[in-house]
């Protein structure tokens, strides 16, 4: 899956995890798409699992784009937050207080922090979600999906960008004398054999490292201690062989040699349903141009950009705005213009998933969300049950949502 963009999945997959056979309640869950969705919320889709994460990415994108949001669309974000400085997916009523029920995790609050953080005026909400995440971290340093969770590469390194984003030393936020750069060497794999410098997402149920490309990516940023938007305009990296990872760096050199390798070939990353044939993976693609920038990385980063250009427009469309965010940042890192990307304006596709499109009529939104549906639900960027299938076939390690569901946040 796309583990860190689309935190649709590790939420769904805890849901799942969550009911023991015995005391499982049959009953469909109630879900948020059925009620109106708040004029300030991009995109139709039910929020349940990405509402924040994809408003944090729209924002975010349009700041790279000197883009100024509706103050509507931010209140909402800032407003998400429970009372003790955690984000839920989306609350349709922020005025029930978040309790032991309400599914807070770190990818959601990380990127709100972020996102936040970069248009400024927020400092008393992105200070409470910062303590919040400090309050979660692993004696290992890093930081998993939910809080009690098994630390995994993805939401360790959205929280190194959280942390860097409001002014904190990564390297300085410890537990147990581990900072999460401790964590991230540790799901690194060494220069010998398959992977090598890649990043795991998790170790597996024998401990052993599998290399993961999105994970990779995130890996990379987090090294570097950068966030979702990288600035243009670094210098081209030196090709190097892999090295022993002695440190953040040399951690983060070798995973972006990893991602330059992947993306040689055909320019793009591949995913693949179990019995289905491979097919590109655009939103896993988008990160690695941003991790390979970050790094200065710059030919392949550009290579795999103008695949982008030639190629996904389709999918962002079919995708959402958490999709149009990710091409738009991918193009801002690279230094390309996401107002021209491939014949298309994306920051003008972003803005019309949000409040500039709320003069829609109520009917309207209803009946683009129910033609939307099938092509949303088997969307490789967003859809939560193709990526349930992949994160649960690849076996990349979700035990850690069914124990830490258990051991959930306190309000």
């Amino acid at each position: 899956m796309n583990v860190r963009r689309s935190a649709a999945v590790l939420a769904a997959v805890a849901v799942i995890g969550a009911a023991t056979p015995a005391a499982a309640d049959t009953s469909p869950s109630p879900s948020p798409s059925r009620a109106p969705l708040p004029s300030a919320l991009y995109g139709d889709g039910d929020p349940q699992y990405d509402g924040v994460w994809r408003q944090s990415l729209a924002l975010l994108a349009q700041h790279t784009a000197g883009v100024e949001p509706p103050k509507a669309a931010v209140d909402w974000l800032a407003g998400q937050q429970c009372a003790d400085g955690s984000f839920a997916p989306y609350r349709a009523d922020t005025a029930e207080a978040c309790d032991a029920k309400t599914t807070v995790d770190t990818n959601q609050t990380a990127a709100a922090v972020q996102a936040l953080a970069a248009l400024g005026g927020h400092d008393d909400v992105t200070k409470k979600a910062v303590g919040w995440l400090k309050s979660a971290q692993n004696e290992d340093g890093g930081w998993g999906y939910v809080a009690g969770g098994a630390s995994d590469t993805n939401s360790t390194s959205v929280v190194i960008g959280a942390l860097a984003a409001t002014g904190e030393k990564p390297a300085e936020v410890k537990k147990d004398g581990k900072s999460p750069y401790d964590a991230l060497l540790t799901l690194a794999l060494p220069c010998e054999g398959d992977g090598a410098g890649a990043f795991a997402f998790q170790p597996d149920k024998k401990g052993g490292l599998v290399a993961n490309a999105d994970a990779t990516a995130a890996g990379v940023l987090g090294s570097l201690g950068a966030g979702l938007a990288v600035e243009p305009g670094k210098g081209e990296a030196k090709a190097a062989a892999c090295e022993k990872a002695d440190g953040p760096e040399q951690a983060a050199a070798n995973g972006a040699a990893y991602l330059a390798d992947a993306l040689a070939e055909d320019g793009h990353l591949t995913s693949a349903l179990p019995g289905a044939e491979d097919q590109p993976d655009y939103g896993n693609t988008a990160d690695a141009v941003v991790a390979l920038a970050a790094q200065g990385s710059a030919e392949q980063a550009g290579k795999s950009l103008a695949w982008l250009e030639k190629n996904a427009a389709d999918w962002a469309t079919k995708s959402g705005p958490a999709a149009y965010a990710q091409l738009i940042l991918a193009a801002h890192a690279t230094g390309a213009d996401p107002r021209d990307f491939g014949g298309t304006d994306l920051v003008k596709q972003l803005g019309a998933t949000g409040p500039a499109a709320a003069g829609k009529s109520a009917e309207t939104k209803s009946a683009e969300k129910d033609e939307k549906k099938d092509e949303s639900e088997s969307d490789s960027g967003f859809g939560v049950w193709w990526f349930v299938g992949v994160c649960l076939v690849a076996g990349i390690g979700i035990g850690f949502l069914i124990s830490g569901r258990a051991k959930k946040q306190q309000p």
